[in-house]
């Protein structure tokens, strides 16, 4: 049974032309006994406002740290939305993602002063009340996939969750989930091609159908144009960062108060060892410094789709401007919703598996608010 369980996800054909999220032909529907385990960040603005964006990001990326180490890293359907996530795991793994999701808000309370609202909402609640999940497979390298979410149904759940519903109580007092592998070794990047837009675009009045998908091949044309599709990340890899809050922020997810300051040694020690073995461009066994850095570019999230396009993209004033007048005007139609927003730099929150393995998975938002801020933006809701 764990076999067919953990094959769901990797037994869907991939597609690597990120286009394929607007073909139904590339979705499977999700099996009935599944379960959607996400959250989101209470009031992220009010932290965004107060300079929190990085444990925001944090906070997010460890729902799906948390839920995949609790049911053994299987190959599972997963999303980041920068204050926040979303993964999908069997209905017999349910006990253990609720474990996972109780110990994490734990965790984000305590360690990062942040309330997350965490909930556990069954396939077949969301079926029974006329939506579905239909889940894709994007290749962003030949070593990462990421799930594309589409049938109305996570956003459905995540509504569910606000009004109340489906909510996972908070553990016990100092628990503490298995967060292995989540890290923020990375420094915010700069934008290059002029600003770095994150963007949200939702069906509007009219639904998802045909002119919605033609909307969204649109956006993604336009900024295809840009030099690697308007990726946020340079090709030849990102500047480590040594900073007390980042490495605050990692000691966080690997030890308790008693231990931390031996923590914070252990990663200072790795990052200036990797800073060294990078510049003088040495390998330690089948671990290349240089190659991971490369590779963290490759395997990033910075475009997906969950019920709606998601980008956080670095382009230029005319390209941003022909993508916003193509949204407004789109929403001006009843085609779609949208949020937009500018900032000049993005962020890197990374969940690594194993050190030596090259599935390392790196998600990508804003620095400046991001997705979340796009969502309050969003015209045409009540976001």
């Amino acid at each position: 049974m764990k076999a067919s369980i953990d094959t769901f996800f990797s037994d869907i054909p991939a597609f690597t032309e990120f286009e394929g999220v607007t073909d139904p032909a590339n979705y499977k529907p999700l099996p009935d006994d599944w379960v959607l385990a996400l959250a989101d960040i209470v009031n992220s603005t009010r932290a965004i406002e107060e300079g929190h964006y990085k444990d925001v990001n944090m906070s997010g990326a460890s729902v799906i740290s948390a839920v995949l180490n609790a049911v053994g890293r299987g190959d599972f359907p997963f999303v980041f939305s920068g204050d926040g996530a979303m993964i999908a795991v069997p209905g017999i793994l349910e006990d253990m993602a609720r474990d996972a999701l109780a110990g994490v808000k734990v965790w984000v309370k305590e360690e990062l002063r942040l309330d997350l609202r965490v909930a556990l909402v069954p396939l077949e609640d969301i079926r029974r009340h006329g939506h579905d999940v239909r889940v894709a497979r994007y290749s962003a390298s030949q070593f990462v996939s990421y799930a594309m979410f589409a049938g109305g149904g996570t956003s459905w759940a995540e509504e569910q969750m606000k009004l109340g519903y489906f909510q996972v109580q908070q553990g016990h007092p100092g628990t503490r989930p298995d967060l292995t592998g989540l890290s923020c070794h990375w420094n915010p990047m700069e934008a290059t091609n002029g600003e770095i837009v994150s963007i949200i675009v939702m069906p509007g009045d009219l639904g998802g159908g045909p002119e919605f998908a033609r909307l969204v091949k649109k956006i993604i044309s336009i900024s295809a144009e840009q030099n690697r599709a308007g990726h946020p990340l340079p090709v030849g890899g990102l500047e480590l960062d040594l900073s007390f809050s980042g490495i605050e922020r990692e000691a966080r997810t690997m030890s308790s108060t008693g231990w931390r300051w031996l923590a914070r040694l252990q990663i200072m020690l790795q990052v200036a060892v990797v800073m060294v073995f990078r510049k003088l461009k040495i390998r330690v066994g089948s671990f290349d410094p240089g190659l991971y850095a490369r590779e963290v570019a490759g395997n990033a999230d910075f475009r997906k789709f969950d019920d709606g396009l998601k980008m956080t993209i670095d382009v230029d004033v005319s390209r941003r401007r022909r993508i916003e007048m193509c949204l407004t005007e789109a929403h001006a139609a009843g085609v779609a919703r949208f949020g937009l927003h500018r900032q000049q730099s993005a962020l890197v929150t990374c969940f690594v598996p194993t050190p030596l393995a090259r599935n390392h998975i790196h998600f990508i938002d804003g620095a400046g608010g991001g997705y979340a801020v796009a969502t309050r933006k969003m015209r045409g809701g009540n976001q």
